[in-house]
């Protein structure tokens, strides 16, 4: 009777314990600034994630699949995710409480829940705004209901690591359209129209504090954008997220943000394709390169260790191919080749400013055909294994240090996970 009633309690205290939401804090001591979970620090080892079969696009939604559907998606994917040290995806709104809480109780992966924040549109009165204004006080209104009702349904959800704002919104004031283009260098023909959009991301983060006090909230920016303004604007956003396409290192922006932001700096995006645009080829030792580089950066910077000491994790860009990404809405059954923009920071690939940047291939994983249950399986890329190496270090177990983590960068060997990645290649090409 003693055994059953001790087996009960424990059960109870383990359930307990998982169906809890959690408590993340950002921390600033004297290490430095960590984002620190139920009393533990934690690196977020994070990926961008997302689960739209070869021949749809950005309007795929998984989470209105039957449930059947999603659990063996999330078992595909999660699995692979987990055994590669992965320990947080950055999802869109959309998905519900359920399945954030199920990702994280089966898997142990936490969620940062991104609501996009106007960036590619506002429904106001019922009628659909292409570019919003962050000055007009309609827009306004729309956008603070929307993050206030998002924070009171999921703010006890068990597995939630916390709220993003946005997705390099300044570079929205900009461009056009959805698709990717080159950077924008001038950013004084908008600078009112930046001060408007981050006096929002403060206005929305005081307001979503009021409702849950236990998740930080976090902007995503594009790069270091209106820094100056950001300064000024954001004080009361906790974490400086940014999206930076920058190619082995991410140079002077841990030591910037820091500067002039006080604040930690998480990447929200980052990283490289696997697609070679001078030699026309698939280049995976190419995308493990600049991968593992930025990951090698981004734990040095890491509390504690003598740097920068605000560099609390990112989410690689992407876990698999996005196939719909050039067109948006056509050819959505083709892997498109074009290089659509040009970034010099990934010198492998590039000529004389030429285009590099293939949309359609950043994905760690290689996407196979959809079957007739319309699911569909990931290939890992070489990327992938090496990664795998990469998250094997945590930057804030006992004597790490910056030597120790240099030393354990040296040993990761791009042609093993060249090899590794050759059959998975094999069998999706037997596949097709």
């Amino acid at each position: 009777m003693k055994n059953h009633f001790l087996s009960l309690v424990l059960f109870l205290f383990t359930f307990s314990f998982f169906a809890q939401a959690q408590k993340v804090k950002v921390i600033n001591n004297e290490q430095g600034t960590k984002l620190v979970v139920n009393g533990e620090d934690f690196m977020i080892n994070g990926m961008n994630w997302d689960y739209i079969p070869i021949g749809t696009n950005y309007s795929f939604s998984l989470w209105q699949q039957p449930d059947n559907f999603i659990k063996q998606a999330l078992e595909a994917e999660m699995s692979l995710l987990k055994n590669m040290g992965v320990n947080a995806i950055r999802v869109y709104t959309g998905i519900q409480p359920k399945w954030i809480e199920y990702i994280y109780e089966n898997y142990g992966i936490y969620t940062m829940l991104n609501h996009s924040f106007g960036r590619y549109g506002l429904s106001i009165n019922g009628n659909w705004i292409p570019k919003t204004d962050y000055s007009n006080p309609q827009a306004q209104e729309v956008l603070i209901k929307e993050v206030k009702e998002l924070v009171s349904t999921f703010k006890n959800t068990p597995g939630l690591l916390l709220y993003l704002l946005g997705n390099e919104n300044n570079y929205g004031l900009v461009w056009e359209g959805a698709e990717t283009e080159d950077i924008p260098i001038n950013e004084k023909d908008h600078l009112e129209a930046a001060k408007h959009l981050y006096k929002m991301f403060n206005k929305a983060a005081l307001e979503m504090k009021e409702i849950d006090k236990s998740h930080p909230i976090a902007m995503c920016n594009g790069d270091l954008g209106f820094l100056d303004i950001v300064a000024k604007e954001c004080k009361d956003v906790d974490i400086y997220g940014t999206n930076m396409y920058r190619g082995k290192s991410f140079g002077n922006a841990f030591k910037r943000v820091k500067k002039e932001l006080n604040k930690p700096i998480m990447f929200t995006e980052f990283g490289s394709d696997a697609f070679n645009a001078l030699t026309n080829s698939e280049d995976q030792k190419m995308q493990s390169f600049f991968n593992v580089k930025n990951w090698k950066e981004i734990y040095q910077n890491a509390a504690g260790l003598g740097e920068a000491e605000n560099s609390i994790g990112g989410f690689t860009f992407q876990f698999s191919d996005g196939w719909w990404k050039i067109g948006q809405t056509i050819n959505l059954d083709t892997h498109e080749n074009d290089a659509t923009w040009s970034n010099g920071g990934y010198y492998l690939d590039t000529k004389k400013k030429s285009n590099n940047m293939n949309e359609e291939w950043f994905g760690i994983c290689a996407k196979g055909p959809t079957n007739a249950d319309g699911l569909y399986a990931l290939y890992p890329r070489a990327a992938y294994y090496s990664l795998k190496e990469a998250h094997a270090i945590n930057p804030y177990a006992k004597g790490v240090t910056c030597k120790t983590i240099k030393k354990h960068f040296s040993k990761i060997d791009l042609n093993k996970g060249v090899l590794k990645a050759k059959e998975n290649k094999a069998q999706l090409n037997n596949n097709k």
